[in-house]
């Protein structure tokens, strides 16, 4: 394994119910400072593990382990932390509680309080479900995140992306056959069909229209959906995915007792410097609705990335993307904290 496993024990959820042997699997990099003041948290996305969020991490980046010490926890239902696929029955597969974003963060806060007594988050930062997580912290630990960068992600699963998250489940749930003695053959079938619906959503219009996949080197539009989208899920477990994409469903940062659904009183609640960088042609993060987020926030800036490279814009495919984001990250870790 290239990660590491921090144990939690029986876990009581949002719902009331219980994750028993709870777990995070996470990977660090770099060194802890004596006075603990270089911590950075990067929390995965939807379907990832660690390893897709290296491409920001390395020498003379922003996330720079020769400066930083990076946390990157991986998501409840990954397949690496307590997931669907690693439980033990009777709480496998479908019978998996639900888990929030919210009991994300707080077996996160465990990890960064506990195993390594960081008090103080330099930044919290995550793309996509990601940065569902990042607005969790901001909002949850007030005095502890210093600065927040959000990509690609809102602080609530708006209507419309919630609606696109169904669309993705449809398939796992249409074709229940796969649900019958782990039949591996059907189960990849029903994860390439979840793949054909996301391919119409990951990139944006003007991302096809350009041909923009040839700079992933494909040669041609049926090339990229085979090539690309027909194995982006192959290999996972379904029930680890819909496990995920319920918890991305229920996204809010304010569905708390904290809070209590008052989504506007947790925006403005946030102490944390921020830089919002949604992609300007995303077509369910859509910068309309972080722009409306930002507004609200007191230290927040907007800075949209912009591409035609939809939400992928946010996962390190286009350098140019790739840059906007790292240039940004270097220009937030840069600015004093005193005001918030």
């Amino acid at each position: 394994m290239d990660y590491e496993v921090m144990e939690l024990g029986d876990v009581e959820l949002q719902s009331g119910a219980i994750l028993p042997g709870a777990f995070l699997a996470y990977k660090t990099y770099g060194t802890l400072r004596a006075d603990k003041s270089n911590a950075i948290l990067y929390p995965t996305a939807f379907g990832d593990t660690h390893v897709q969020n290296e491409w920001l991490i390395g020498e003379g980046k922003a996330l720079d382990p020769q400066h930083y010490f990076i946390i990157v926890p991986n998501l409840l239902g990954n397949g690496l932390s307590s997931s669907p696929s690693n439980t033990p029955s009777p709480w496998d597969r479908g019978n998996f509680p639900q888990v929030t974003i919210m009991n994300n963060v707080r077996l996160q806060h465990r990890l960064v309080t506990q195993r390594f007594g960081i008090s103080k988050l330099a930044l919290v930062t995550g793309w996509s479900l990601g940065a569902m997580q990042t607005f969790q912290w901001a909002a949850s630990y007030l005095d502890m995140v210093e600065r927040i960068a959000p990509i690609a992600g809102t602080a609530k699963t708006w209507p419309h992306t919630y609606v696109f998250l169904e669309g993705v489940k449809a398939p796992l749930e249409t074709d229940a056959a796969w649900r019958s003695g782990h039949d591996r053959q059907t189960a990849e079938k029903a994860l390439r069909a979840v793949g054909r619906v996301y391919a119409g959503w990951g990139f944006s219009q003007a991302f096809y229209r350009e041909e923009r996949y040839q700079q992933l080197g494909y040669t041609s539009l049926d090339a990229f959906l085979s090539g690309f989208w027909d194995r982006n899920f192959a290999g996972l477990d379904p029930y680890n995915l819909l496990s995920m994409l319920w918890t991305g469903q229920h996204a809010d940062i304010s569905s708390n007792p904290m809070y209590n659904g008052d989504f506007e009183q947790a925006l403005r609640s946030i102490k944390a410097r921020a830089v919002v960088m949604p992609a300007s042609t995303d077509l369910y993060f859509t910068p309309e609705d972080s722009e409306y987020e930002t507004r609200r926030m007191p230290y927040a800036a907007f800075r949209p990335i912009r591409s035609i490279w939809g939400h992928f814009a946010g996962r390190g495919l286009n350098p140019e993307d790739s840059q906007f984001i790292d240039d940004e990250l270097k220009r937030l870790l840069a600015c004093s904290v005193s005001a918030s």
